[in-house]
C-alpha cells in the first residue's frame, strides 16, 4: 500500500480518478491513441490464441488491437461508459471482446490466467503503483508479457499535466503518474520478476490549431474538464494561456495546422 495513503485515504482518491474520467468523453481523445495500441501488440510480440488482458483499457485501443491479432482479450476500466465504447468498437469490427468493470489494483482473475497484460496510458494512473504493478504480475504467466505505454514527465503530456497540476493540485500523497513513464521507476515496479526492455517512442496529437486543441481538451479530457470546472476566471485565462502556448511550441508543422509529438515509455516486460 501506499505508506502515506490510509485505505480509506486511497479510495477517496479513486472515487475522484473515476469521475475525472468518467468526466467529458475520453473516448474522443482515447480513439485518437489507436496506433500506440497497435504498436504495442506489435512490440510484445502477441502471438494469436493468448489470452490478453487490457488493464485501465478505456475506449479499448490495446483491447481491439490485440482481438485483430486473434488473441482472446479481456478489457477492463472502472469507467464503465468506456467499457461500452469499446464494445461498440468491437462489434463494428466483428471482433471478439469480453470486457468488465474492475479496479487495477484488484483484478478479480487467478494467478497466471493470462498469457500478456497490457496498458496504454492507462494503469500510470492509479493511486498504489506497487499494487497495480503486483497485479499485472500475479495475472500473467511465468514467461508471458507485460506490455505498457506510459507518458513520460519530459514529453508533451508530462508537461500538459504539470500545467494543469499548478492550476489544481493532484491529491497529496499520490505519486506522480508521469513516474511510470522512467525507466527507474519500471524497474522498481516490475524488475525483481521480470527482463525489461524499453523503448521511447513519440505520438503525433494533430489538430487544425492550439486553439483546436485546447477547445478539445476542455470539452472532453477528464483532467483539463475538472481543472476548468474548478478554476476562477482568471484561473481559466491562465491555464487556457499556458496550455496554447506549450501547444504552439511543440508544433512542428509549417502549415498552419498542429503537429505534436508527445513522447512516451514503450514497456516489454517478461516474466521469469
Amino acid at each position: 500500500m501506499n505508506p502515506t495513503l490510509t485505505l480509506d485515504a486511497l479510495a477517496a482518491v479513486k472515487e475522484k480518478q473515476q469521475a475525472t474520467w468518467a468526466a467529458g468523453d475520453y473516448a474522443v481523445i482515447g480513439t485518437s491513441l489507436q496506433i500506440i495500441g497497435e504498436r504495442l501488440c506489435e512490440a510484445v510480440d502477441v502471438s494469436a490464441g493468448w489470452k490478453v488482458l487490457d488493464v485501465a483499457a478505456g475506449n479499448g485501443n490495446a483491447a481491439l488491437a490485440a482481438a485483430r491479432r486473434g488473441c482472446e482479450v479481456v478489457a477492463i476500466d472502472y469507467v464503465e461508459s468506456l467499457l461500452e465504447r469499446a464494445r461498440r468498437r468491437a462489434d463494428a469490427e466483428g471482433l471478439p471482446l469480453t470486457t468488465q468493470s474492475a479496479d487495477a489494483e484488484d483484478l478479480p482473475y487467478e494467478v497466471g490466467a493470462f498469457d500478456a497484460a497490457l496498458s496504454t496510458v492507462g494503469v500510470m494512473f492509479t493511486p498504489n503503483p506497487p499494487r497495480a504493478a503486483g497485479e499485472l504480475l500475479r495475472v500473467v504467466r511465468p514467461g508471458g508479457r507485460i506490455g505498457l505505454a506510459n507518458w513520460t514527465p519530459e514529453g508533451f503530456v508530462g508537461q500538459m499535466f504539470k500545467i494543469v497540476g499548478r492550476h489544481v493540485p493532484p491529491p497529496a500523497g499520490v505519486p506522480s503518474p508521469l513516474e511510470w513513464g522512467t525507466e527507474a521507476r519500471i524497474e522498481s515496479l516490475l524488475g525483481a520478476e521480470c527482463d525489461i526492455e524499453t523503448t521511447r517512442r513519440m505520438f503525433t496529437f494533430r489538430f487544425e490549431s492550439a486553439g483546436h486543441f485546447f477547445e478539445t481538451f476542455k470539452v472532453f479530457y477528464g483532467p483539463v474538464v475538472k481543472a476548468w470546472a474548478a478554476l476562477d476566471e482568471a484561473g481559466r485565462a491562465s491555464l487556457h494561456d499556458q496550455l496554447v502556448s506549450l501547444a504552439n511550441e511543440h508544433n512542428r508543422n509549417t502549415d498552419r495546422a498542429l503537429s505534436v509529438d508527445a513522447e512516451y515509455l514503450e514497456v516489454v516486460a517478461t516474466r521469469r
